[in-house]
Formats: structure tokens, sequence, C-alpha cells
């Protein structure tokens, strides 16, 4: 080799290397038929937009219902759910999409102004929180249709299944309550008032309690879930009222269930909470109107997006403190793991795209353009037959 290309040979060498091990680092070998896709919800363009995962790029963009504002991944069958919110007082659907030609296979309608949707353990139903008609509507997703309506506080906003699907827990923001349904009764079975716009809610993997933000105020409400098993059987109670900071939006619960993280939107930081004691540990300074939380599958970090800005802070579980930022796009809103957990999807509300950035680095891969005013974001992975 001509000495004087030398060094240009090596430079060339390692840099394909470099890129080689990014490669197998970021983004796993597949085999052929494994297929994964990112669901991005577009409120003001009426779509969702696809993204490829397994490729990191735009796959299509599809017309759904009008005011599109919520989306989950069924846990048994390729199949993805949006929930379309409709005009003021209209009544309002859920578009269900074929995962596998990502194509709209059915229309469900539901009631008004619908704004979340929570599937049960066995993918068989669905149920969506209808703030303008006070209700919850319970879906066969076999059948493709509504097959209850439960009553609900004002406002309903957020439904939680437990994990053994005894308990469905339902926040209603403008009724500052907390109702606890049996899904199997399709009925109210307690209530519990006194918090003030309530927002968001999780329960833990054993089913035994639920948590609840009270996003009008600076508490979280802790509720201990009835065991009418037990000797003597224990009905829902409230277990206390927990002090946070300003405006807690949302709840981050760490997959065991040993920690819960209260993103507190006006305080601008995060309030740690031992979901056994229901004691706070602490509350870190974590970014500018912190809004969505999501905490990696091995319990050991925390991704928090701050909407006032163009930032993702990395908080360490462990260590109890913040590690870094990704910087991303326009007002950060939304968050979702690839099945790898090697890629973080971010939804940015205000520069209308999605950063992806690796987990590994804690870096930004790439920017991918969305519709108008995206909101929400779920994944799907699959092994096609």
């Amino acid at each position: 080799m001509n000495q004087r290309h030398a060094p240009t040979a090596r430079l060339l060498s390692l840099t394909l290397l470099a890129l080689t091990a990014c490669r197998s680092h970021d983004f796993p070998q597949y085999p052929p038929n494994y297929r994964e896709y990112a669901y991005v919800t577009n409120g003001l363009s009426g779509t969702v937009t696809v993204l490829d995962v397994v490729n990191v790029r735009l796959d299509r963009e599809l017309r759904v219902g009008q005011n599109p504002v919520a989306v989950a991944a069924s846990p048994t069958r390729n199949e993805v759910y949006v929930v379309n919110s409709g005009a003021q007082g209209s009544q309002g659907t859920v578009s269900v999409i074929n995962a596998e030609n990502n194509t709209v296979a059915a229309t469900i309608p539901v009631r008004s102004q619908p704004l979340s949707i929570e599937l049960d353990p066995a993918g068989a139903l669905a149920y969506v929180a209808n703030s303008g008609s006070n209700s919850i509507s319970v879906l066969d997703l076999n059948a493709r249709r509504e097959v209850a309506v439960i009553p609900a506080g004002e406002e309903p906003v957020s439904a939680r299944i437990a994990p053994d699907s005894k308990s469905l827990v339902v926040a209603s923001r403008r009724g500052n309550s907390v109702s606890i349904i049996d899904p199997a009764a399709r009925g109210i079975r307690a209530v519990f008032a006194g918090c003030p716009g309530a927002s968001d809610a999780v329960i833990l993997p054993d089913s035994s309690k639920a948590f609840v933000a009270c996003a009008a105020g600076h508490q979280v409400m802790a509720i201990a879930l009835a065991r009418p098993n037990a000797n003597p059987a224990q009905p829902d109670r409230l277990e206390t009222l927990i002090d946070v900071g300003r405006a807690p939006v949302q709840l981050a619960l760490k997959p065991d269930g040993g920690e819960l993280f209260v993103l507190n939107s006006l305080s601008d930081s995060i309030s740690e909470v031992v979901t056994n004691t229901n004691d706070v540990g602490g509350a870190t300074m974590i970014g500018d109107n912190p809004v969505r939380g999501q905490v990696s599958s091995d319990n050991s970090l925390l991704y928090v997006a701050n909407l006032s800005s163009q930032y993702v802070t990395v908080y360490s579980i462990d260590d109890g403190r913040r590690i870094g930022s990704i910087r991303v796009g326009d007002g950060p809103s939304a968050l979702a793991f690839s099945s790898s957990g090697l890629l973080l999807f971010v939804v940015d509300a205000r520069s209308a795209d999605v950063a992806v950035a690796r987990t590994a680095s804690r870096s930004l891969f790439t920017l991918i353009p969305t519709g108008r005013n995206p909101n929400a974001i779920a994944v799907k992975a699959f092994n096609l037959p």
C-alpha cells in the first residue's frame, strides 16, 4: 500500500468499525418477520404518524377520526387503538389499526369527548374515559363495539385497570374525585372526594394499592384497593394524601412498583414516593414544566419530558440525582421506549416531530416530522406469522 494513503485507510477502517459497533449496540439484528412500529396521534391533523422502529424512519400517516388524543397498543394481538375526541360536545370514536398492514380496520363509536383508553391485561376489553358524558365506555375488542357504559365522576380523564383485573380506578378532573369500579359488576364500588383536578392514576403490580395525582393541588391520593378474599374482607379505603409539589400532573411508577415519581409541573420538580410506606423521599429540581416521565425496564433511570423546554432530563434512581439531559425538539410532551429499550421516542408538541434518542449514550439520533399537534405515542412489536 502507498504509505501516503495508509493513515486515510486506517481512519476509514476505524470509522467503519465505529459505525458497525454503533449499529449493533443501538439497533439489534431482528429476524426477517419481526416488525415494530411507533404510533403518534396528531390532534390537529386527524392523523396518526406511523414510525418504522426497526429502520428508524417514517412509515406512513394514517387518517383516523377528528382530534385524536390517546393511543394504546394491544398486549395480545397485533392491533393499536386510537381515541378520537371529536369536536366539542360531539360523539367520539376509537379507531382500530391493524398493525400488520397499518390500515384502519374498524371504527367504534363511544360517548362525548373521550380522552383516554385503557386495555385489560387479556386485551379483550377496553375502557374509555368520556370526559364530556361523565362515563366510562366498555368496549368488546373482539366484537368491535361498546357493550356497557359505567357512570363516573364529573369529567373523567383517566382510567387504570389493576393487573388482576378486579379494580378500575378512574380520575375525574372536574369532580375532584376518584371512583373505584368493579369491572366484573360494571358498577362503582367506592368514591373518594378531595383530589382537586384528579388527573392520572397508577396501580401497583400486586394490585394492592392505587395512587392518583391531584393536579389542581399539591397532593397524591393513596388508596388501598379492596381485598374481598382477605380474612376479614377489606374494602377500598383511603390511606392518605401525600404532600408533593405544585400541580402534580403525572405519575411514573417503577416496573417493580417500589417507588413512584410525581411530576410537579408548576414546581419544576419530581417527588419520589416509597409506595409501601407512602413516604416522600425528597424532591429534585428536574426541568422547565415536567409533564411526562418514563422509567427504564431495569428500574434504574427516569426520563422526564419538560414541556416548556427542548430537553428530556435523565435521573438516576439509585443515586437520587440528575445525571444528564438530551436535547430534543420543542415542547417534549410524551415518551415511549422501543421494545429493546435502546431507543427513546419523544413527542415534541410545538415543533411537530418525534425525537429519537439513544439511551446508551443519552444522545439524539434523529428527528422525524409528524402531523400537527402530536400528543401521544405507543409502540407495538410483533412477529409476522
